[in-house]
């Protein structure tokens, strides 16, 4: 495979580490633009306000580091661009902030890219999109499993700024001809939050209704940034970046029986086969779990 050249925002954040880590030890150079720097070894770093247009741009049309001053052929071409920074829920900054901070940061990034000729652009979208997660009271989806042709009405400044950036991508999509890819990320596992958090989930399904049950190992979201950076000739898609069983115990049917109670499945579904559905990103882009739960907790 070609080694790429990649601009990511936001490699500093909690899915950003590792979906970098992924890409490094793949081969790929990676320049990290966040607010904070990520302290890695291989890690080319520049601090960018997203929301700043001019900065964006800039940033975009730089030097990675000093050894690329060297051929003396000018700055290089990014390969691809996977944009990771945003504001990663509500209720950290008032909504209008969450909802400026997202929607503007994305619009920048992908304007600058297209602008600038990058062929491939992967952006993260979120759960929150389906109208679940941060909804006021208990809400039922429509249909299950949740699937990306699904009509995402979220009630929230987060998860409506991710569907509002689906939206941006697909028009710049359009007008451009590249690939622009939306993941659209589950809850994030970090490797040491199996053994502290999941022994409560597996005890008390309960508090995991909101996010369908569903997370994505940081490690394997790794692996579907890099099969988005190899895949081709898509155009705009959108992908549940999910792991492949839910986060629970209990069968999947047994599981929507009890917290989503008269929801209906539109199709069979395995045994325990994720409610948040990545059966696209297993058929498409050819995901193959490595992480599941169960090699990390004993039930």
């Amino acid at each position: 495979m070609t080694k790429k050249r990649i601009f990511f925002t936001g490699g500093s954040g909690k899915a950003g580490k590792y979906a970098v880590a992924y890409l490094l030890d793949r081969g790929h150079r990676v320049m990290n633009v966040d607010l904070v720097p990520l302290n890695h070894p291989q890690v080319d770093n520049l601090i960018v306000d997203i929301t700043d247009s001019g900065q964006v741009f800039n940033a975009m049309s730089s030097y990675a580091g000093f050894d690329e001053l060297e051929p003396g052929n000018g700055v290089p071409a990014f390969d691809a661009v996977v944009h990771f920074a945003a504001i990663p829920r509500i209720l950290l900054k008032p909504d209008n902030e969450t909802f400026r901070v997202n929607t503007m940061g994305t619009y920048n990034v992908i304007e600058a890219a297209v602008k600038l000729g990058v062929k491939k652009i992967i952006i993260a979208s979120s759960e929150t999109t389906y109208g679940i997660c941060f909804s006021d009271g208990k809400i039922n989806p429509k249909t299950l499993p949740l699937e990306e042709d699904y009509d995402v009405d979220p009630m929230d400044s987060y998860g409506l700024s991710k569907v509002v950036n689906e939206k941006t991508a697909r028009s710049f999509q359009r007008r451009s001809g590249v690939d622009i890819y939306a993941l659209r990320i589950g809850n994030v596992i970090e490797p040491h939050e199996y053994a502290e958090l999941f022994p409560n989930y597996l005890k008390n399904p309960a508090v995991r209704r909101r996010n369908a049950f569903c997370y994505i190992d940081a490690r394997d979201l790794g692996q579907i940034v890099d099969l988005c950076l190899r895949k081709d000739g898509l155009g705009y898609q959108v992908f549940n970046a999910g792991n492949d069983h839910n986060g629970a115990v209990a069968p999947t049917k047994e599981l929507a029986e009890r917290f989503f109670p008269g929801v209906p499945f539109t199709r069979e579904m395995g045994e325990h086969e994720a409610l948040y559905s990545n059966l696209k990103i297993r058929e498409v882009l050819g995901f193959e779990e490595q992480h599941n739960w169960r090699k990390y907790v004993t039930v």
